[in-house]
């Protein structure tokens, strides 16, 4: 099976890119799985890859331009949140990726067609199929405008309000978990007291931060679940929820 030329007519109309390269397309909906129910395919791994890459510079370098007077770390915070996981699965969304992504049947069962994590990856490969075909150019003007709407709440910065729900978006989305916060510490005079905080999934920690203010805190260790998401041990997390 791939995709049909109705399928990647429409996918073309919604990427506002007419791509060369099918092949490159169909290579970046396919996923590891279909693999072994089909012997041509290749995976969309290596283009996932490269996307991540240019996704990363290129929001980047938007941000870098964008807000002259923002610190790096304020900047660092944005583009976090900007190249998440949930961020980007949305994103897949809004382009139909879902249907169109090629996988096993075993996968589809399990609810793959709705896993962010698959879904992220596939936007990060078509990003790279875009970039192979037709240039760095039209991969920035892609990716701005798949990501609008993320790049407006950040030049608002109503983006921080969203931690919390994104991390909470990618555990469920995986784990069917909603994380929880625990207050590890605090210190100072009560007017002027900081927080920290621990986000954990059952009994894993997964991210730290510190406030003026519990919620502060909260969303500090979010952010920092966020970020280091990829260094997550997923046996370690089946164990702490008692799966």
């Amino acid at each position: 099976m791939s995709l049909d030329e109705q399928a990647l007519r429409k996918l073309r109309r919604k990427l506002g890119i007419e791509i060369g390269d099918v092949g490159l397309l169909e290579q970046a909906l396919t996923h590891k799985s279909y693999l072994g129910e089909s012997s041509a395919a290749e995976s969309n791994e290596r283009l996932e890859f490269l996307g991540d890459a240019v996704l990363g510079l290129v929001i980047a370098e938007y941000l870098f331009k964008q807000f002259p007077d923002r610190p790096e770390g304020e900047l660092a915070k944005a583009k976090a949140v900007a190249v998440s996981e949930p961020v980007l699965a949305e994103s897949a969304k809004r382009l139909g990726l879902p249907d169109l992504i090629l996988m096993s049947s075993g996968e589809e069962a399990s609810g793959g067609r709705k896993r962010a994590s698959i879904l992220a990856d596939a936007f990060e490969a078509v990003i790279a199929a875009i970039y192979l075909d037709k240039g760095i150019t039209a991969a920035r003007e892609f990716i701005l405008k798949a990501l609008e709407s993320i790049l407006i709440d950040i030049e608002r910065k109503e983006h921080i309000r969203d931690y919390k729900t994104l991390l909470q978006e990618h555990t469920q989305g995986i784990y069917k978990r909603a994380p929880h916060y625990v207050v590890v510490d605090e210190s100072g005079a009560d007017h002027d007291k900081t927080f920290i905080v621990e986000a954990r999934l059952g009994e894993k920690v997964i991210g730290r931060g510190q406030g003026k203010s519990k919620k502060q805190a909260e969303q500090a260790a979010a952010l920092e679940a966020l970020e280091t998401v990829d260094q997550w041990s997923s046996n370690e997390l089946v164990r702490g929820l008692g799966s």
